[in-house]
This record gives C-alpha cells, structure tokens and sequence, in this order.
C-alpha cells in the first residue's frame, strides 16, 4: 500500500492543476445540489418492530381515524399576568386558533382545552393538541404556515401561545462552534509548524471536505429522512479529522523537506508513510461507524454513515488533494514566518532535550507509578458510569430559547412535569365491545403509583378499538415515567385476551433507549474485537495490541463517567452552560466507541510504529521507547489539541444534544490521547520491554505484511534511486 501511495503523491504533485479543478468542481456540485434538492431534516425517531410500534400499527389497522404515528402539535396558551383564560377576550382567542387548526391542511383533528379540561386549576394555562394525518418530514409548508398563523392569531389577542411537538419544524441552531474551533485549531496548527502556509494546508483542506461532506447530506434529505443532527455530528467529526490526516501528512512532507529531500520526492514519501497510518486511521473509524447498522435502529444507521462517507471524504482529500497544494507550495511550506515563533520540524531531531522528551524520560524512569497514576485517575472518574442512564431528546432538552422549550416549561409549570409525557394506551379486543374492558383497565392504570390522569376511553366506531390517555406525575425522562410504561404493558392479556399496547412519544424514546442499551455490548465486543485483530496485524505483536485494547476500554469508561457526571448528575453545569440535566441521549455511547475507537488507533499506530521502528533498528527497549516517542509526540499532541478544540467547540451552541457529544468528543479525545497515549503506552511498553514485539511463529508466517508506516518502502528509496519506483506512475494517469 505505501508503495501505491507513493506513486499517488507523486502523481497528484506533478498534476495539481487537474486534482485541484476537479475536487473544486466536486465542492460545487454538491453545494448546487444542497441548494436545490435539500429538504427538511426531522427529529422524528421510530425503530421497526418495538412494542410502541406495534400498537400503532393496531391503531392503523383499526382506528385510523386517530392519526397513530402522525404529526403532533401542542399549543400551550397562557394568560397574561393577573389574567384567566376563561376571560371572554382571551377564551375567544384561544377558540379562533382552534378552529383555525381544525380547517388546516394534513391535520386529523385538534382538541379544545375548554372541552377537554386542559386548563389548570388556577386557569392560566391551557393546551390544545393538534394530531397530523401524516408524519413530521411529510407535513406541507401550507400546514406548517397554518399553525404558525394560528399560534400568531392568539399572540395578536395578548396570549403567551407556544408550540411543541414534532410538527414543529425545529433545525438545529446555528452557532460560533464551527469558527471558534477552527480558531484554535489555526493556533495549535501556527505554534506546530511555526509559519502560516504550513499551518493553512490543513484548514483549507478540513473546510472542502465538510464543505463536501454536509453538502451531500444535504443532497441526501432530497431521497430519505434524516435526523437533523445528522449534518451537525457528520461537520464535527469531519472537521477534526479532515485536519488531523493533513496534519500528519504536512508534518512528515516538513520532515522530508528537512533532511534535504526535493518537492515532488518529500510529497510522495510523506503520502506513502504518514499517508498509510491515515488510510488505517480513516479506515477503523469508518469501519466502526458503518458498523452501527448491525445495530438494527434506521436513523442510528443513517447518521453513522453519513459521518463515515465525511471521514472517507476526509480521507481522500488528504491523499490527492493535500499533496496538490503542496505542489504549489513547494519549498514556501516555511512562507508566513509568525515573528517569536521558532520554524518547526515535528518529527526531527533536536540537540537540546525537547518537552515531549524530558516527558518520557521522567515516565520510564518510574513507570510503575506513571502507570499507575494514569490507570487510578481515569478508573476514578469512570466511576459515575455505572449510573448511566439513556434516553432520547425532547422538548425539554430544546435551547432555552426555542418555543418547544417555553411550551415544555410552562406546561410543567401549569400542569406538573408529567403533562409533557402523555402516553396513549391502545386496548384492542378481538371480539365484543371494548368498553367495559377499556373501563375496567382505566381503573387498574388509575390505581398504579406515578399517574395524575387517565382520561375516558374513546373508542372506534367499529367498537372494538379503544385509546386512553395516561398523563404521569413525572417528566418524559424520569425513571418513574418508565416504570410506568413497564407496569401498563404487564396489563396485556390481563383481561381475557384484550390486547393492551402502549405508543406515543415518550413510549416510542423508551423504546429506542432500550434496544441501543441492548445493542451497546454486542457492538463494543465488536469494536474490541476488530480493534485487536487490526493492531496484530500493524505490530506483529500480542502484548501492543492487548495494552492498547485495555487502554481503548478504559478511556471509553471514564468518557462515559466525565458524561454521566456533567450532564445526568450536574456537575460542573454551571461552568459548561448545561441548563438541563438528565438521561444521556441513547445513540451517544455507541457513537463514542466507534470514534474514540478511529482515533486511538490513529494515535497508537502514530506513536507505537516509531517505536517499532527504533527497536528494529536495534535500540534498547526504553531507548526505544524514548526515541519512538520523541519523534510523534508532538504531532500527535497537536492533533489532539485540535480534535479537542473543534469538538469542544460545538459546546458553544445552544442544542442539549449537540453539547453533550462535543463534550463527550472531546473529553475522549483528552483521555485517550493525553492520558493513554502519553502516560500508559510509554509506562507499558517501558516495563514489558524486548516482549512487547513478541508473536509466535506460526502465527507471524500467517500473517499478512501489512507496511502501515512504509518502512519497507523507506528502504527501497534509500538503497535505490527514486526513478525505478517512478516508472510505474504513468498507471495512474
């Protein structure tokens, strides 16, 4: 492979002009298709097959009249202060968007707070829920502009009207995230490289591939529903990749440089070695997102893939691309001098002691209590990850500033936490009246800890159908709303052989967070599994790929307690501008094994290969170690910045989501780069010394060669003249 990618360097440097046009051109098209294909994104989440899917297929089949599995809407109305709602001035308004509702397009039907009693006791606060014939992605602009209209019709009249629900189209926020990481990671790129060509490479290359990679997301909308995080979570991870693989292949195209190499032979060098580690890295990470669709969950499926073809977008800029602007760049890789910044080679030698040096000297000198330090500390701050609880968004995780969340709260305000949490209990039976089963039912469910209302049974007009509504005492996300849903399915069957089904939204999150706990263990022992079978293959060694594996485990342990401790217990909330704490969002576990998996092997194969590499050339296993590590510490603490900064960032916004799995990006990256890399690996490889290399026999014969950091390559060029490599390029024209 490192041979391919060397001729691929050399190919893209002498033909920059054509590799630049045509990856512009792919930048184009893709924005052109975003702009004219894109449709609306939604937060609608279902998975096939789930005990709340099967009563809404009950209710397709027997009560279609009641709009199971459409679009809802809640609009909340509030008086002004000192004021009722059953003033004539205001009950009319709230009457007038009533009935402006009931004549919307695509809408089923609407209800009255007036004749539903969905006014509180004090009268202040009331509610109408409006149920679509169709879903969240389906609804027309024409029904969307009607509620909008009735909603603005009430706040005319001096009402606090706002809306809930999916109906309500709701798009990520903007926000500074995406510039402020880039910021910083211009700065860690300035003080690595110490010029700003250098350091712009990788930026520009990281902004065309998102640039690529959100705009055929959005090309995708046009075809399928997708979740509106999907492009957030796909530009976050793009981003940090994308200029993490330039990095690397910068840095080395510096080195070579360095030591005296031409242009066009330091860039076909830099691809074939700091290139293979990137196809490796790239690889594993879209591996293990594209893995997510053995999980069996559509949207899961959707946004995993969509992040994986950013990273392989990311990776193909990297290798043609990058190496075409170098060609332009040339020597001037050095041009933009910063005053008080010393020019760097990262990966050269220096005769005075660097920090990354005095580092691993001070570890392997005493790496029994590096060791330990490092294992202790993280074991510490995984402890609250025993206490992880899932869930999935809703209107209370909204921005504070988002009318999905003022309807949540003055709901809760008005109602109590469980006015937000309506669960839609189906009883369906084969043959008779459904009345007095429904009856009798209604008075079990009221007499079960946790409920504030059950409202009458309203039954099709087949009568054998029936739907009652259960208002808990507890918010969406409490534990208490879970047992509930629990306690009501245990009923099915009860009552002769009366079917009795819960569904609604939060049944159906209940649902979803139950199977993605079910398939987190399956998917990490496949992670893990892949993880040892990939870095056997790299190192040629069992003792590397078992160090690095526990090491992986026990990064993803303490993300998972920083998580559960920041946004399910609060702590430090305040400080990181979390407002709302609660269950972690379901998909976020796995999402971090797949990625802090890419990553760390990323960083392990970076600063492990140079080890290997030393020790093959017969160095003393701790001097080995020393120079392995003196040599890929600084890149690939730059890179770790970088990373850090870009997912850190996306904390800025004002999504629940979205902060919590930039925090939770973020933090793994500090874990496993800073701490597990930096600390562990070192420690590790310094006390099992000459048997960290060690690999039976039979085994290493089995086993593909597999030249990650091109080393044989390396060895080909120094022995021989670069012609006879070259002869084989014209293949790629």
């Amino acid at each position: 492979m490192a041979s391919l990618l060397y001729r691929l360097g050399r190919f893209s440097f002498r033909q920059r002009w054509l590799i630049t046009l045509a990856w512009l051109a792919v930048l184009a098209a893709t924005l052109v298709g975003a702009a004219t294909l894109a449709k609306p994104t939604s937060d609608a989440f279902s998975i096939p097959g789930t005990p709340a899917q099967k009563a809404i297929d009950v209710l397709h089949d027997r009560f279609p009249q009641a709009g199971a599995g459409g679009a809802t809407a809640r609009i909340v109305f509030a008086a002004p202060a000192g004021h009722t709602l059953a003033e004539p001035g205001s009950k009319a308004a709230v009457e007038h968007a009533v009935a402006a509702l009931k004549t919307a397009p695509q809408v089923a039907s609407v209800t009255d707070p007036f004749q539903t009693r969905a006014v509180n006791q004090a009268g202040t606060v009331g509610y109408a829920q409006a149920t679509y014939t169709v879903q969240a992605p389906e609804l027309t602009d024409a029904a969307r502009d009607a509620l909008t209209s009735a909603v603005d019709g009430a706040r005319a009249a001096g009402l606090t009207v706002e809306t809930g629900g999916d109906a309500v189209q709701h798009q990520p926020g903007g926000s500074a995230s995406e510039v402020i990481g880039l910021v910083v990671a211009a700065i860690v790129l300035v003080v690595t490289f110490g010029s700003l060509v250098a350091a712009g490479l990788p930026l520009l290359t990281g902004i065309i591939g998102i640039g690529i990679g959100v705009g055929a997301i959005s090309v995708a909308t046009h075809f399928a529903d997708l979740s509106g995080n999907t492009s957030t979570l796909a530009m976050m991870l793009g981003l940090a990749v994308a200029i993490d693989y330039a990095l690397f292949i910068v840095s080395r195209y510096r080195h070579e440089l360095a030591v005296g190499r031409d242009p066009q032979e330091a860039v076909g060098r830099a691809v074939g070695t700091a290139g293979s580690a990137v196809v490796f890295a790239g690889l594993t990470v879209v591996i293990a997102l594209a893995g997510l669709a053995v999980v069996g969950i559509p949207f899961l499926t959707q946004m995993g893939l969509a992040a994986a073809g950013t990273v392989a977008i990311s990776v193909l800029i990297a290798l043609t691309l990058l190496p075409a602007l170098l060609a332009f760049a040339g020597r001037r890789i050095t041009a933009g001098h910063i005053p008080g910044l010393k020019e760097h080679d990262p990966e050269g030698d220096s005769a005075k002691p660097t920090l990354g040096v005095r580092w691993v000297r001070a570890i392997v000198r005493r790496p029994v209590v590096a060791l330990l330090a490092a294992v202790i500390g993280l074991g510490i701050v995984a402890i609250p990850a025993v206490h992880l609880r899932l869930g999935m968004p809703s209107d209370g995780t909204a921005a504070p500033d988002s009318t999905q969340r003022k309807a949540y709260d003055l709901l809760a305000g008005g109602f109590g936490a469980g006015f937000n949490a309506p669960l839609m209990v189906v009883v369906d039976t084969p043959a008779g009246s459904v009345k007095a089963a429904a009856d009798q039912l209604a008075g079990r469910i009221r007499g079960m800890d946790n409920v504030a209302v059950v409202t009458p049974a309203v039954p099709n007009p087949a009568g054998n159908t029936a739907i009652l509504t259960v208002i808990p005492t507890a918010g969406p996300d409490a534990a208490a709303t879970e047992d509930l849903v629990h306690a009501i399915r245990r009923l099915d069957s009860t009552v002769g052989s009366t079917y009795v089904g819960v569904t609604g939204t939060t049944a159906i999150n209940l649902d979803i967070s139950t199977k993605l706990a079910d398939a987190l263990p399956p998917y990490l022992a496949l992670v893990i599994g892949l993880a040892f079978v990939l870095l056997t293959l790299v190192f040629r060694s069992l003792l590397v790929p078992l160090k690095a594996t526990l090491g992986f485990l026990l990064s993803v342990a303490a993300t998972f307690g920083a998580v559960v401790a920041v946004f399910q217990w609060g702590w430090l909330s305040d400080l990181l501008g979390v407002d709302h704490t609660g269950p972690i969002i379901s998909f976020l576990p796995i999402f971090l094994i797949g990625i802090v998996f890419g990553l760390a092997m990323d960083y392990q194969v970076f600063l492990v290969t140079r080890m290997r590499e030393e020790h093959v050339h017969g160095s003393a296993p701790k001097q080995a170690v020393v120079n392995g590590f003196s040599h890929g510490a600084r890149v690939v603490t730059a890179a770790a910045l970088i990373m850090m900064s870009v997912f850190f960032g996306f904390m800025l916004g004002d999504e629940a989501i979205i902060k919590s799995i930039g925090f939770g990006l973020g933090i793994a990256v500090f874990f496993d780069a800073i701490v597990v890399r930096m600390i562990i690996v070192p420690a590790v490889m310094a006390l099992v010394g000459r048997a960290a290399w060690w690999l039976p026999r039979w085994l290493d014969r089995a086993l593909p060669d597999v030249d990650v950091e091109g080393e044989k390559l390396l060895q080909q060029l120094d022995h021989t003249d670069a012609e006879p490599v070259a002869v084989a390029e014209p293949a790629l024209r």
